[in-house]
């Protein structure tokens, strides 16, 4: 069998490439992620500082990766979707560096009950993408229905943090640090 003129192998084998290099630029985002989780408990600026300088390595392997999909995209037309999901995984990596450089640079004072919710809904943001990634390999169709279900969860985090976030901020003596935190929510 030849799949427009090229070997099925060989396109089974740039697939399995493409495939590949999505579930390491997964796996990129998702350690930063992890850091950018432990930059808001810790509030650690040199941390924070490394994630928001070096999202152009995620950059990086999202073009990469890109041009793969764009050689295999005139072949088959799944390879479409994979460009979808690869521009979706590079902005969880772009919105890992904005909250970090926002850490890194702003007025974002640690242990308080807001940042601990903020952690609680990154944490399960973090939790969806790992599942997501999982099931790109696996493509489990039952286990997508339910990590659709579970942004519920995340949306109706999100509502307390702003809501809480909005009822103190009038009062706060750290405006600057409240409105870094909503921006840090919003990511």
């Amino acid at each position: 069998l030849e799949v427009t003129g090229m070997p099925r192998k060989l396109f089974d084998h740039e697939l399995e490439e493409l495939v590949r290099e999505m579930t390491d630029l997964g796996n990129t985002v998702d350690d930063r992620f992890e850091k950018t989780i432990e930059c808001l408990r810790t509030v650690d600026i040199e941390k924070a500082k490394y994630v928001a300088e070096h999202d152009h390595e995620i950059d990086r392997k999202e073009h990469k990766t890109e041009i793969l999909c764009l050689n295999l995209i005139a072949l088959q037309q799944p390879i479409a979707t994979c460009l979808k999901i690869l521009t979706d995984i590079e902005r969880e990596g772009d919105q890992c560096a904005d909250v970090c450089e926002i850490l890194s640079t702003g007025q974002v004072y640690g242990n308080s009950l807001i940042v601990s919710k903020i952690i609680q809904m990154m944490e399960a943001a973090r939790d969806m993408f790992r599942r997501a990634m999982d099931v790109f390999i696996s493509r489990d169709v039952e286990e997508a229905k339910d990590i659709c279900a579970s942004d519920d969860y995340v949306d109706n985090l999100f509502s307390k943090v702003i809501l809480e976030i909005s009822s103190t901020i009038a009062q706060s003596s750290n405006v600057m640090g409240d409105v870094d935190l909503l921006l840090i929510t919003k990511y």
